[in-house]
C-alpha cells in the first residue's frame, strides 16, 4: 500500500477524477491524460507549474498552507478532503501516530459496553479492527465469518452482500474511512497490512482505494438484514475515545417501538435461550 509519496498520489487522483467542464475549461480537443493537466491546475492555484509537478512527484513535501489551500480549491475539494490534504502535508512530527498493532480498550469503557444489554456496540480500530463488543453486537454480527475487522467483513465475508442491503454504499463508507485514518498516520503499519491484504484478495476495494476519498463516518441510518431475525434500519453514533483517539466507540439504536427494535428483544432472546443437544 504505501505510496513513494502520499500528497502526489492523493492529488493525482483527485486531478484526474476531476473533468475539465467540472471547472469550466474547454472540453474541445484531443486530451492524452484524464480529467485536468497538471498545468490548468497549477495555473487554478496561482502556482507554477513545475512546482506543482514537484508535488505530485514527491519532491516538494512541504508546502505552505496557503498553497495547500488553493491547491484544494482548484481541485474542488470538500472540507472532509481538505482536511485530509492538510493531514498528509504536514511534517511527521504534527501528525497523529497510531499504534503499530491493536490498542488495547480500556477497562471503563469495556464495562461500559457491557452496560448495554439493549444496544449493540463496539470498539473499533483505525484500520476498522473489531477491538471491542458486548454480547448484542456480536449477535448481530454472527452470520459472519468472524466479528473482527468490518472492511474485511464487507469485501471478504461471503455475509457481507447479504447482510449490508446497500452494500455499495457500505464499501464505499469503508475504503472511504480508512483513507481517512490514513491522512492522520500514512506509516501505521497496521494501516498498510490491512489495506494490502484487501487490494490483495479484492479488485473492489482496490479500485475503490485508488479513487483516494475520504469521509468520516455518517449519520445516514443501515440497512441490514441478519439471517435470523430479517431486515433491521438501524441509527448510529460514533464517538472519538478520550485518551485513545484512535479509537471510535460505535453505537447501534432502534427506533422504540420499531419492527428493529422488536427484532433486537428477538435476538437477544435467541441468544439467552439454552441450546438444544445435537444427535449423539
Amino acid at each position: 500500500m504505501r505510496d513513494s509519496s502520499p500528497t502526489g498520489e492523493f492529488l493525482r487522483a483527485r486531478r484526474e477524477a476531476l473533468k475539465p467542464q467540472d471547472i469550466g475549461l474547454p472540453t474541445h480537443g484531443r486530451r492524452r491524460v484524464p480529467g485536468l493537466r497538471r498545468e490548468e491546475v497549477a495555473l487554478l492555484a496561482g502556482v507554477s507549474p513545475d512546482y506543482y509537478m514537484r508535488l505530485e512527484q514527491g519532491r516538494e513535501i512541504s508546502p505552505s498552507p496557503q498553497v495547500v489551500d488553493a491547491i484544494a480549491a482548484a481541485l474542488h475539494l470538500d472540507g472532509e478532503a481538505l482536511d485530509h490534504l492538510r493531514r498528509l502535508t504536514r511534517v511527521p512530527r504534527e501528525r497523529r501516530e497510531t499504534p503499530a498493532g491493536r490498542s488495547p480498550v480500556s477497562p471503563q469503557l469495556l464495562q461500559l459496553l457491557d452496560s448495554w444489554p439493549d444496544t449493540p456496540a463496539f470498539v473499533l480500530g483505525p484500520a476498522l479492527d473489531v477491538l471491542a463488543y458486548n454480547p448484542l453486537a456480536a449477535a448481530l454480527h454472527s452470520g459472519f465469518e468472524r466479528f473482527d475487522n468490518l472492511a474485511r467483513m464487507v469485501f471478504l465475508d461471503p455475509a457481507g452482500r447479504s447482510f449490508h442491503q446497500e452494500w455499495e454504499k457500505a464499501a464505499n463508507s469503508c475504503v472511504a474511512e480508512i483513507r481517512a485514518a490514513y491522512g492522520y498516520d500514512p506509516g501505521s503499519p497496521r494501516i498498510t497490512e490491512a489495506v494490502d491484504t484487501l487490494r490483495a484478495k479484492s479488485p473492489e476495494f482496490a479500485a475503490l482505494w485508488a479513487r483516494h476519498e475520504v469521509r468520516g463516518k455518517t449519520r445516514q441510518p443501515k440497512h441490514l438484514a441478519h439471517p435470523e431475525v430479517g431486515a433491521l434500519e438501524i441509527q448510529f453514533s460514533a464517538f472519538t475515545v478520550n485518551g485513545a483517539p484512535d479509537q471510535q466507540l460505535v453505537v447501534y439504536q432502534a427506533e422504540a417501538a420499531s419492527a428493529t427494535a422488536a427484532a433486537f428483544a428477538e435476538l437477544r432472546s435467541l441468544r439467552r435461550a439454552p441450546q438444544s443437544a445435537g444427535p449423539a
